[in-house]
């Protein structure tokens, strides 16, 4: 069984057309995330958490040190405000 981390999400980007909605989690030292992509129809009946377990194996690393420093600040706030399972 491959190990998980709880991931927080850091950012919600809308496309152009805001056909597409890309999710961000990333762990609260911004050093790995994942990134999903939703159509926006798909979101309608999901919930989408403040925070989530995944598995390691589909996290990437953010190798860029500004935008791990923003995720980071991004999932403490998070972690501050909401519980994992909150909606948001």
């Amino acid at each position: 069984m491959a190990e998980t981390e709880q991931v927080w999400l850091v950012e919600r980007n809308y496309g152009q057309d805001e056909d597409l909605v890309t999710l961000v989690y990333a762990t609260p030292d911004g050093s790995l995330a994942l990134k999903k992509q939703l159509s926006h129809n798909m979101l309608y009946g999901k919930t989408i958490t403040a925070a989530r377990e995944q598995s390691r194996d589909d996290l990437d690393q953010v190798r860029d040190a500004e935008t791990r420093t923003r995720y980071a600040e991004e999932a403490a706030r998070m972690a501050e405000n909401h519980d994992p399972e909150d909606t948001v």
